[in-house]
């Protein structure tokens, strides 16, 4: 099964706020870069890191179920042997959208994740998918 819908990313990228799960202060790194270029869009951005770190001016958290906020995507950043667990976190607090960035693949979570209604978008990139499907805002 393709994890690109159309339908899917243009849900996600539509949506207002965004965890990233393994976002850091480390500028180098991805997840900073996507974070930054997701905020400048108008999307909030919400950090998951275990040492619970601030970044790009909001606050951070060591795990998604301390965040006492509705979170519409969890975009993830983690290891494909990790992103199932993250996937079921996202499950139990209602996100609407789950995010497995390139190269983050996990199957049978994807499948958790739709058999529960979420959205799921693998294996891609919201800044390469912006210029097509990115909300106008």
């Amino acid at each position: 099964m393709s994890y690109r819908d159309a339908a899917a990313i243009k849900r996600a990228l539509s949506s207002h706020t965004w965890a990233v799960v393994g976002l850091t202060r480390h500028e180098y790194r991805s997840a900073h870069g996507v974070a930054a270029f997701l905020q400048d869009n108008g999307i909030r951005i919400v950090p998951v890191n275990p040492l619970a770190e601030s970044v790009l001016g909001e606050d951070g958290y060591a795990h998604l179920h301390d965040i006492d906020f509705p979170i519409d995507v969890v975009d993830i950043f983690r290891r494909s042997d990790k992103a199932g667990q993250h996937v079921d976190e996202a499950i139990a607090i209602g996100a609407r959208c789950v995010w497995l960035q390139l190269g983050v693949v996990d199957e049978q979570a994807a499948e958790r994740a739709q058999d529960a209604g979420l959205a799921v978008v693998m294996d891609a990139c919201p800044v390469i998918e912006w210029p097509r499907y990115g909300a106008r805002r």
